[in-house]
């Protein structure tokens, strides 16, 4: 017997009412910003003061997250005076989960009262002026991965149609930017494109990729956006560039370099994290 999307929408509802419950048993704070952090980018969770944490197996519900870099965490505490909810370990569509089911933390975090999220992910560099290093403010994205976690009933939290003509922020985008530049740190903006993995793309495809406008490419963050977007939260995205893209220099691609590249920018990264959420 097989059960249709309506099966799946009410049962990651109670689902996530059980984890918000499981979290609620020993922790009242609201967060304000909820934060995703990407491959290689998960020790920045370290920063939090007066942080309490939940494997995410032990919330009901939760969705086992697989790769490498991305430990299966939830953390609620403070940074710079702003309490935030930590997404360690973010969910991937290649990893077998259905596609609403990768969106899960989004709806915990709303749930939990969150009304902000930064996303942080590890994307290959398509634009030619970006060096492994480069931070990327995400100004819009593409998605060839061809889905969308909406698919299914409406849960009623958001429209059925829901706007994407703008899916981050201006205003915090412009906000942040002024503090980066405040900071001395280098920032780039850019369209982000996703595609469902796990295999890196080809040289064609990179080639196509950059005649239709992308910057950079990643296999994670769309659907986190889309859902994002449907609850009506302000979103911020930062990509990583971690390694170029197929083809823009010669080469294999390869985890370890993007593990590599995210542990070398993490100061860099948590210094632009920490003045975000000042704004």
């Amino acid at each position: 017997m097989t059960f249709g999307p309506s099966f799946e929408d009410s049962t990651l509802t109670r689902t996530v009412d059980a984890a918000v419950s499981a979290i609620r048993a020993t922790e009242d704070r609201v967060p304000a910003v909820a934060m995703v952090l990407g491959s290689g980018l998960g020790a920045l969770a370290d920063a939090l003061d007066d942080a309490q944490e939940w494997p995410t197996q032990d919330l009901p519900g939760y969705p086992a997250s697989t790769v490498e870099g991305h430990a299966g965490r939830v953390l609620i505490g403070t940074l710079e005076g702003v309490t935030v909810l930590v997404i360690r370990g973010r969910l991937h569509y290649y990893e077998g989960h259905s596609i609403r089911s990768t969106t899960f933390p989004i709806r915990l975090a709303y749930a939990l009262g969150a009304r902000k999220l930064l996303v942080t992910n590890a994307a290959g560099g398509i634009n030619r002026r970006f060096r492994p290093g480069t931070l990327m403010f995400i100004t819009d994205h593409l998605n060839l991965g061809w889905t969308n976690p909406l698919i299914g009933p409406n849960s009623g939290e958001g429209p059925r149609f829901p706007d994407m003509s703008n899916p981050y922020d201006a205003d915090w985008l412009a906000k942040a930017e002024e503090k980066a530049l405040e900071l001395g740190i280098a920032t780039e903006r850019g369209v982000y494109l996703w595609t469902q993995g796990p295999s890196y793309e080809t040289k064609a495809e990179i080639r196509f990729f950059e005649r239709i406008g992308a910057d950079a490419v990643g296999m994670s963050t769309v659907p986190e956006v889309i859902e994002a977007v449907y609850l009506g939260m302000k979103v911020l995205g930062v990509s990583t560039i971690t390694n170029h893209a197929a083809g823009i220099v010669p080469g294999e691609l390869n985890h370890e370099e993007v593990m590599e590249v995210g542990a070398m920018v993490r100061t860099q990264l948590e210094r632009l994290v920490r003045g975000v959420l000042e704004v």
